[in-house]
């Protein structure tokens, strides 16, 4: 098995209201529409609808409005994402107990901008990784790519039980907003996403026992799918002016027909069941994203609080939304465990995702 030995995520400087946030994007995709027009006063609705407090942006705020083309936001990415992937690395490496140079294999996600040399490359000089390091960028698996990246470890590491292996998801979702474009989609994506960087540290199973990291969480087993006809549901139409967004209106219906057989079969073919999972982590996607969630599986109402709670206070980072909601559900297991003593805490839990494909991503773990 693999352990999860840390997990850090990094947001830019540049955090804001999400009142403040509404009336610059109002201009900045609205701003053909005159004021009060209805496509305002619809942004505005989504924007107090989507159960986001505070966002975290990869400008500052006056930026966006003469942010230029795709090619300036995606050298801002660049820009801003090594920024962000240095930190997450470095803090979660660091968290581990170990040095960049212990690490064996990188893999890199993203789905809102593109380089090449890639962000894995730029940043082994600048993080202190080894010239042999193995390198794994991903791009196109959007939401899903935290739990994925996760998964994809995992089966490295049952290979190479003495690897140390880091995921690094970057994401800065403010640089796709496509300006002066009233669709549904622009709408609620200029609602709901936010910017940052997640870094994970994980080892295999020897290397955890020689670390000492035996009272990590464990990933236990894995699940992928793919659903059908669904192409269309969530990605990116990619065109001149960057990445527009496609997003439709039945991503919560997808996960309430699928979902919860999914998950079922899932447990079943480790002998548990919904009701014998003691932690939900699960991946931000929207209010209504959530509760279908909730709904699917006929949890509790408090199953899916620090989800919302990510959601409130830094928006949907895409595939580091999951990897923050996994930070703080650590933390909060950490403390429990300190208050229950040595014995405390443990239980299975489930990390959930889903993304562009239309497809879901599950990984139970456990202490």
């Amino acid at each position: 098995m693999s352990r999860i030995s840390a997990v850090r995520v990094a947001l830019p400087e540049n955090v804001h209201r999400q009142d403040e946030i509404t009336e610059v994007l109002a201009d900045v995709v609205l701003g053909h529409e005159p004021p009060g027009s209805p496509k305002r006063e619809l942004l505005r609705r989504l924007h107090a609808s989507a159960g986001v407090s505070s966002r975290h942006l990869a400008l500052p705020l006056d930026r966006y409005a003469d942010l230029g083309g795709f090619g300036a936001a995606n050298d801002a990415w660049i820009d801003v994402g090594l920024r962000l992937g240095e930190q997450a690395v470095a803090q979660a490496v660091a968290a581990a107990g170990l040095a960049p140079a212990d690490v064996d294999l990188i893999m890199t996600t993203s789905v809102t901008g593109l380089a090449a040399p890639s962000l894995d490359a730029r940043l082994a000089g600048r993080v202190g990784l080894r010239e042999d390091v193995k390198r794994v960028p991903m791009f196109g698996l959007g939401c899903v790519a935290g739990a994925a990246g996760i998964a994809r470890l995992h089966d490295h590491l049952r290979g190479h039980p003495d690897d140390v292996a880091v995921l690094l998801s970057v994401e800065l979702c403010s640089l796709t907003f496509q300006r002066d474009d009233p669709s549904t989609a622009n709408l609620v994506g200029s609602a709901l996403f936010g910017d940052g960087a997640a870094a994970v540290v994980m080892v295999g199973e020897r290397r955890a026992a020689a670390l000492g990291h035996d009272r990590a969480p464990r990933v236990r087993a894995t699940r992928s799918r793919l659903y059908p006809d669904s192409e269309r549901v969530m990605g990116w139409d990619v065109g001149g002016s960057g990445f527009r967004l496609v997003l439709a209106a039945t991503v919560a219906d997808v996960v309430d027909k699928y979902l919860g057989d999914d998950v079922d079969a899932f447990l079943a073919a480790h002998d548990l069941a919904v009701a014998d999972v003691a932690t939900w982590i699960a991946h931000p996607g929207g209010p209504k994203v959530i509760e279908a969630i909730g709904r699917a599986l006929g949890l509790p109402d408090d199953a899916l609080d620090v989800t919302r709670r990510s959601l409130a206070s830094i928006g949907n980072l895409s595939s580091s939304s999951v990897l923050h909601v996994l930070q703080e559900t650590l933390a909060l297991r950490a403390g429990a465990s300190e208050v229950a003593g040595a014995g405390g805490g443990g239980g299975p839990a489930v990390m959930l995702a889903m993304g562009p494909g239309f497809c879901s991503e599950l990984v139970l773990l456990d202490w």
